[in-house]
C-alpha cells in the first residue's frame, strides 16, 4: 500500500500572510477558464467576444465561492449552522460543496445573460466545457490537504491518509474524481462544443455527464462521518445530489434536439463604433 505524501498545505510564506495550495488550484481553475473562454469567443457563433470573458470569470468565481459556502454549509453542515447561524460566514474554517457552488453559477449567469441581453442557455452552453479544468484543479486540492479520502480497499494503489488516524488504505478518491469529473469530462465537452450544436445541447451533456460521473466515484468516496448513507443504506449525499443533475442533464439533451441546430448567434460587439470612427474606417476602405 502507498502513504500519502503528507504535503504542506501552506504553498508559500509571505510573513504573516500563507498561501495554501487549495487557493492557488482554485487560482489555476479561474485562469484556466478565462484561457479556453477566450479561445472559444473567437468561434463565430460564440455569444460573447473575449473583452467580455474576463467579466464572465468574475460573475464565475463569485458564484463559485458564495454558493460553495452555502451548499457546504446547508447540504452537509446543517445542524452546525442552527447551532451557530454565525459559522455560514467563518470561511476562513475551509468548507465548500459542488454542488452548491453549481447553484451559484447558475444565478450568477443569469444575471450576467440579463447584463448582456442573451438567453440563458446561450451562455450556459458557452460555460458549461471551461467548468471541469477547474473540477479537476480543486480535486487535485483535495488531495494535497489529505481530504475527502475513499473507502478501504486492497487494490495494488491503495493510500493511507494520515487524516483518517486508522492507518487502513483507502482508494484515492480525489484523484479518480480529477480523472472522470475533470479530465474526461472536459475531453467529451471540449470535443462536443468544438461545433454549433441544438442550444442547450452542451449545458445538458454537462449536467448528466457530471452527475453520472460523480455518482460513480462517490462509491470509491468515503461519505461524510457526521452524515454516513443517507438513503437505502447506501447512497451518500453526494449521490442524492447527483441524481437531479442527471435527469436534468437528459431532459435538456431531448429538448435541445427536438428543436434542432440553430442558426450561430452574433458575437456581441465590445462597444459600438462613434461616428467619427465609422467615418475613419469607411475612408480606409475606400483607401484601398
Amino acid at each position: 500500500m502507498l502513504q500519502h505524501p503528507r504535503f504542506d498545505p501552506v504553498a508559500i510564506s509571505i510573513g504573516p500572510l500563507d498561501i495554501h495550495w487549495y487557493g492557488l488550484t482554485y487560482l489555476f481553475g479561474f485562469l484556466a477558464g478565462w484561457w479556453l473562454g477566450t479561445r472559444r469567443a473567437r468561434k463565430p457563433w460564440s455569444p460573447l467576444n473575449e473583452a467580455q470573458v474576463g467579466d464572465l470569470i468574475f460573475y464565475i468565481a463569485m458564484g463559485v465561492i458564495l454558493g460553495g459556502r452555502f451548499g457546504y454549509v446547508l447540504f452537509y453542515n446543517f445542524d452546525k449552522f442552527i447551532e451557530n447561524p454565525l459559522w455560514l460566514f467563518m470561511v476562513w474554517t475551509g468548507g465548500m460543496a459542488f454542488h452548491g457552488g453549481l447553484i451559484g453559477v447558475i444565478l450568477a449567469m443569469v444575471l450576467f445573460a440579463r447584463r448582456l441581453g442573451i438567453t440563458f442557455f446561450q451562455l450556459a452552453d458557452f460555460v458549461a466545457p471551461l467548468v471541469p479544468l477547474g473540477l479537476a484543479a480543486g480535486r487535485l486540492g483535495n488531495f494535497i490537504n489529505g481530504e475527502l479520502w475513499g473507502r478501504p480497499t486492497d487494490v495494488p494503489w491503495a493510500m493511507v491518509f494520515p487524516g483518517t488516524g486508522d492507518g487502513i488504505a483507502r482508494h484515492p478518491s480525489q484523484i479518480y474524481q480529477f480523472l472522470l469529473e475533470g479530465l474526461l469530462l472536459f475531453a467529451v465537452l471540449w470535443w462536443f462544443s468544438a461545433r454549433p450544436r441544438p442550444r442547450m445541447a452542451v449545458s445538458g451533456l454537462f449536467l448528466l455527464g457530471y452527475g453520472l460521473l460523480r455518482f460513480i466515484a462517490e462509491f470509491f468516496r468515503e461519505p461524510d462521518a457526521h452524515l454516513g448513507f443517507v438513503a437505502l443504506d447506501w447512497m451518500s449525499m453526494g449521490q442524492i445530489l447527483s441524481v437531479p443533475m442527471i435527469l436534468a442533464g437528459a431532459i435538456l439533451l431531448v429538448l435541445a434536439y427536438r428543436r434542432g441546430v440553430p442558426e450561430p448567434a452574433p458575437v456581441v460587439p465590445t462597444q459600438a463604433k462613434s461616428p467619427e470612427q465609422r467615418r475613419k474606417s469607411k475612408s480606409s476602405r475606400q483607401g484601398r
